[in-house]
């Protein structure tokens, strides 16, 4: 399966940016560059502006103020980038057809999607469920399947948002072993946690926010 991270997405840099939601600051003057790697892992209390980040650095809200640019160009589409939400939506088909779709409007052509959809599933450990309505997975799972059809991109860089929040111990756990499949076959994974010991697992780098400020950013150890 093709899943190498091309240059063209990386670096990703943040400069001074500000989000600004009516009076309230979401993010103040944040400046950060992510480079190809280890996952970069955000932590930060709930209202640290984390998923604020995330979205912007994905390119699906503008900045109020500052500049984000992806391997030196800016008002890039997102075509090389995915996003992965705390809680994804299921399309109401099976575990296989969801799959299909993203690959679909990733543009694969259509006689590489059976092929492309199994190793997917493969991928997340859902090989023996394609057949199975996707609203009727336990919640790890659908996740998982959230993850197989962010990946059927074939991103650059992949975003996670709080990707295990509401997962048992076992399902974190397969988690955040595809987190590390995937950035070993050199996709980039910026992703965020308010669990420390999630973070140190997996990450390369830590960027700690509060209250929309990058407080402290260095090496996971």
């Amino acid at each position: 399966m093709n899943m190498r991270a091309p240059a063209s997405e990386l670096p990703l840099m943040l400069l001074e940016i500000v989000m600004l939601a009516g009076e309230v600051t979401i993010l103040d003057r944040v400046s950060l560059i992510i480079d190809a790697g280890p996952p970069t892992v955000l932590i930060g209390p709930n209202g640290s502006g984390k998923t604020t980040l995330l979205r912007a650095a994905m390119g699906l809200i503008p900045p109020t103020r500052g500049f984000i640019s992806w391997g030196g160009r800016y008002d890039v589409p997102p075509t090389r980038r995915a996003i992965l939400f705390q809680r994804p939506v299921m399309l109401r088909r099976s575990a296989l057809g969801n799959v299909r779709y993203a690959l679909a409007a990733a543009g694969v052509a259509r006689a590489k999607r059976a092929a492309r959809a199994a190793e997917l599933l493969e991928l997340v450990g859902l090989s023996g469920l394609g057949g199975r309505p996707a609203r009727r997975l336990s919640g790890g799972e659908q996740q998982r399947l959230a993850f197989a059809r962010a990946l059927a991109r074939d991103p650059a860089i992949l975003f996670l948002d709080e990707p295990t929040a509401s997962l048992d111990p076992a399902a974190t756990k397969a988690i955040e072993d595809i987190v590390r499949t995937v950035t070993a076959r050199g996709i980039k994974v910026l992703m965020s946690t308010h669990d420390l010991g999630q973070a140190k697992r997996l990450a390369g780098n830590i960027v700690l926010l509060h209250r929309g400020r990058l407080i402290e950013t260095g090496p996971a150890e």
